[in-house]
């Protein structure tokens, strides 16, 4: 479906290339996280599909049409950061309702549409509170129903839950997919954490010092990282390359060909028949799993799991099964 159609982006501040080459698809009704650590030219990607930065090179285009010339304002987008940059002075109502009233909407068309929309965000009620008086999640709630009241054809999120604790932000990233789903709204998402990635989007860029690493639907992503960094940067705990990962092939995939492997933390599990030796280097409890790390005979330091009833301790010699949908495999190292 049409949507956002980058082509070839570069953009450069005088020597540097903060985005090299970039080309980017978010069809419409999707939401698309890109991904990257610090000065991966994610934001900076962001800004210049705004119109916040002026491209060195490529096309930046929507629904067809080039965006070239086009100023920020008339794009038809819509940003939230990551402070929501709410008015404090003005009521929670108010500045929901205020691109509304920036457009000159009907009094009545402006207090419907702000009462449908803080329902919306799990609001409801709350018009006449101050930002003050809310909790760090609150106001960000706040800031998208703004960003959503004039229905934009595509929201830039900027890291939009990075300033909330860690729970807290894992609750909100949850309740944001459930929202931009249920509004129908196309939204590019930039963010450092591929937890909240996984969580927010249906579709993933990994970036890299400016350039695209790998791209796809979040399963394609996952399962087949493009290479070590990238698996690291997505969660995988461990890479395996040589000879063990021609060990570890032999016990699950003895048929395949690859080289190297991305192990998640869960992938070796404490197993009385299983066909790995290990070493019990630290053991910690979790509500559903013990996270143990393990000296693997063959394979180095890995991280595995057991079950919580298990008993495991410290220096204990375990023998340990390897969960198969836990592995990825990766392409041939350089």
């Amino acid at each position: 479906m049409p949507g956002l159609d980058v082509r070839g982006l570069t953009v450069r501040f005088g020597p540097t290339t903060a985005v090299d080459d970039v080309d980017l698809v978010v069809p419409a009704g999707s939401v698309t996280a890109v991904l990257g650590p610090s000065g991966s030219g994610k934001s900076t990607l962001l800004r210049a599909v705004a119109g916040l930065e002026v491209p060195t090179a490529g096309t930046i285009a929507y629904d067809g049409r080039d965006l070239a010339g086009t100023p920020t304002h008339r794009r038809g987008f819509a940003l939230m950061f990551q402070d929501g940059q709410l008015f404090s002075h003005q009521s929670v109502g108010r500045n929901v309702a205020y691109p509304l009233r920036l457009r000159r909407r009907p009094r009545a068309e402006v207090a419907a549409r702000t009462a449908e929309l803080l329902d919306l965000v799990g609001l409801a009620g709350y018009a006449d509170r101050m930002p003050s008086t809310l909790s760090g999640g609150e106001r960000q709630r706040v800031a998208l129903a703004r960003a959503l009241a004039v229905e934009p054809r595509l929201l830039l999120l900027d890291e939009p839950l990075s300033a909330l604790d860690r729970e807290l932000r894992e609750r909100l990233a949850g309740d944001l997919h459930d929202i931009l789903r249920t509004a129908g709204t196309t939204a590019l998402l930039v963010t450092h954490d591929h937890e909240e990635a996984f969580a927010i989007a249906d579709r993933m860029v990994v970036m890299r010092a400016g350039e695209v690493v790998q791209h796809g639907t979040l399963d394609e992503v996952w399962r087949r990282p493009a290479d070590p960094w990238a698996a690291r940067f997505l969660g995988y705990a461990a890479v395996l390359t040589g000879a063990a990962a021609v060990r570890l092939r032999t016990l699950v995939a003895p048929e395949a060909r690859w080289e190297a492997v991305a192990l998640r933390r869960s992938a070796l599990r404490v197993d009385a028949a299983g066909p790995l030796t290990g070493t019990v280097v630290s053991a910690r409890i979790s509500p559903d799993q013990v996270r143990l790390e393990l000296e693997v005979e063959g394979l180095g330091r890995l991280e595995g799991v057991s079950s919580p009833g298990e008993a495991v301790q410290v220096g204990q010699r375990v023998r340990l099964s390897v969960v198969g949908d836990r592995l990825a495999a990766l392409p041939k190292p350089d």
